[in-house]
């Protein structure tokens, strides 16, 4: 085996490899995930302080909108905020102006940290963020904010400006160098400019946008409300994602949760054809079998594999497959009102390839198409014509029509060439050139051996028929121009014409509807005359 083919086949076994182990470790990680608690934030003017724990019948989000509230009416006040520890049931008690605000709980400190030691630290930050809410209210801050949001303005225009300034000056010609000009032999228009207008304007248009996101993001940190409305805003769009939409069973599940059902399924097909792929390229070609046999066992393979798959991953992430009947029932009146033509593909197309009545590699006729049937699918086949085009064919219509198949069970075929030569031509001479035509071609069998039959008197011809087998009926394009290019050239070696359709004209000068003189009757007949030699 060459180097690079070696080096091919490892890379794609590693990457097989490392998409089942990608798959495995999601599929792990995922449900430890979903089981977690997860703590709720702690919030001062869009400012994230810390996060605590559920604590006995208070969820974690009830308790960090107990300590919001307190915090938000305290920075409001202009006397000055106490916040202070005590003891209460042996556990630490924060206390903001003698009111309680929360109890400091095992699950609330980290790993190595005791309840007292967080609470200590908790103070800290409680202490920090209010001191910097009051300072950020007062006159003197918000004239400073306002000035520096004055001058981002100022900054973002001019990147603005600038921006344009060097996409013209810079920017285009060095695109223009990069880009292949248009060679000036060709007929053909290229636009050019067009297209380099367009990438451009639109890089320009990516870059100004983001200057100005950059600096709206950074104005609206500069002010608490501002920045409250921001972090309000972006909590409501995480909260979107995450907030449950469907229920299956006793389970609830977000959108977040559907994506990663999604990304882990479209993992799952990424890898099964993979897998399928370096089944068919790598182990089923040293089997010898035909390539038909090959697509077919890959494709029962694959299928196979995801089938199983999607129900050991619909299992481990928590889904109850007894939930979906409820799914499967209206994906059944789906299928029988407006998804029933998909479901007949996708049945015909396991028909194909259980029955096999073509296969991968046949040369084929469906309808007017001709051509090589290169892959069966799931709702279709692609058949790769003689001129190279693709045709997708319905699964389903090589089931309801009829389909010639030049390569099924034996691919040895007959070809019928017609010929006519001219009356009073000697037919043992035209039998004798149109075998010859046959002899030694080597895409035409010997055996069994070409035949020539007198098919009939025609009206302008004596008809023949050369019939000869060929075990590449895909080639009888070509094969049939060969012989007739040969057919031709040893029928005109034996003196054979080759008729064309010949009518004779008549013309009865005595009922013609004027009355011609003499002379003229004379003259039309003598032209009749020579015209008919």
């Amino acid at each position: 085996m060459a180097p690079h083919r070696l080096l091919s086949v490892i890379s794609q076994i590693l990457q097989t490899i490392g998409i089942a182990l990608i798959l495995t470790l999601i599929l792990l990680i995922a449900p430890a995930i979903a089981q977690k608690e997860i703590p709720a934030s702690v919030v001062l003017d869009g400012r994230e302080i810390f996060q605590i724990s559920p604590s006995g019948e208070y969820t974690a989000t009830e308790r960090a909108e107990l300590v919001n509230s307190l915090l938000q009416e305290a920075v409001q006040e202009d006397q000055p905020v106490q916040i202070e520890i005590e003891q209460r049931n042996g556990l630490p008690t924060i206390r903001l102006n003698d009111r309680h605000l929360m109890t400091v709980t095992d699950r609330d400190a980290p790993l190595g940290r005791t309840p007292e030691e967080q609470a200590r630290e908790l103070t800290r930050r409680l202490r920090d963020a209010v001191q910097q809410a009051q300072q950020q209210r007062t006159a003197e801050f918000l004239r400073w904010a306002g000035t520096i949001a004055v001058g981002v303005v100022a900054i973002a225009t001019l990147l603005h400006w600038g921006l344009g300034e060097f996409w013209q000056r810079s920017l285009r010609p060095s695109l223009a160098a990069i880009l292949p000009q248009p060679n000036a032999d060709e007929d053909e228009t290229i636009e050019h400019p067009q297209a380099l207008n367009l990438l451009v304007n639109l890089l320009l248009a990516i870059a100004r946008t983001g200057v100005w996101l950059g600096a709206t993001l950074y104005i609206t940190n500069l002010f608490p409300l501002t920045r409250q409305w921001g972090y309000r805003i972006f909590n409501s769009l995480i909260a979107s994602f995450t907030s449950p939409i469907i229920t299956l069973g006793q389970s609830s599940y977000s959108v977040t949760d559907l994506l990663v059902l999604a990304f882990m399924l479209l993992g799952l097909i990424v890898f099964t054809k993979m897998a399928t792929d370096l089944l068919k390229s790598r182990i089923l070609q040293m089997t010898g079998v035909n390539r038909g046999a090959q697509e077919a066992v890959a494709v029962i393979i694959r299928y196979a594999m995801l089938f199983i798959g999607s129900l050991v991953v619909l299992q481990i992430w928590g889904l109850d497959i007894s939930s979906l009947a409820i799914l499967v029932s209206a994906l059944g009146v789906g299928i029988g009102f407006g998804l029933q033509d998909i479901a007949k593909n996708f049945g015909s197309g396991l028909v194909l390839v259980f029955e096999r009545p073509i296969q991968v590699g046949d040369f084929i006729e469906v309808g007017e198409f001709q051509g090589n049937v290169e892959r069966i699918g799931a709702r279709s086949t692609l058949i790769r014509t003689l001129d190279q085009i693709s045709i997708i064919v319905p699964n389903s219509r090589f089931l309801e029509q009829e389909v010639i198949n030049w390569s099924h069970d034996n691919p040895v075929s007959r070809i019928h060439l017609p010929v006519g030569v001219a009356y009073g031509s000697d037919i043992e001479a035209v039998r004798s050139a149109l075998l010859e035509s046959a002899r030694n071609h080597p895409k035409i069998l010997s055996t069994p051996q070409p035949q020539v039959f007198f098919k009939e008197f025609g009206d302008s011809s004596l008809n023949f028929e050369l019939l000869v087998w060929t075990a590449e009926p895909s080639k009888q394009v070509v094969i049939k121009s060969d012989l007739y290019f040969r057919m031709e050239a040893l029928l005109r070696q034996n003196q054979v014409d080759i008729p064309f359709p010949q009518r004779d004209l008549h013309l009865q000068v005595d009922h013609l509807p004027l009355k011609l003189s003499p002379k003229m009757e004379q003259m039309v007949q003598q032209w009749l005359e020579r015209s008919q030699l």
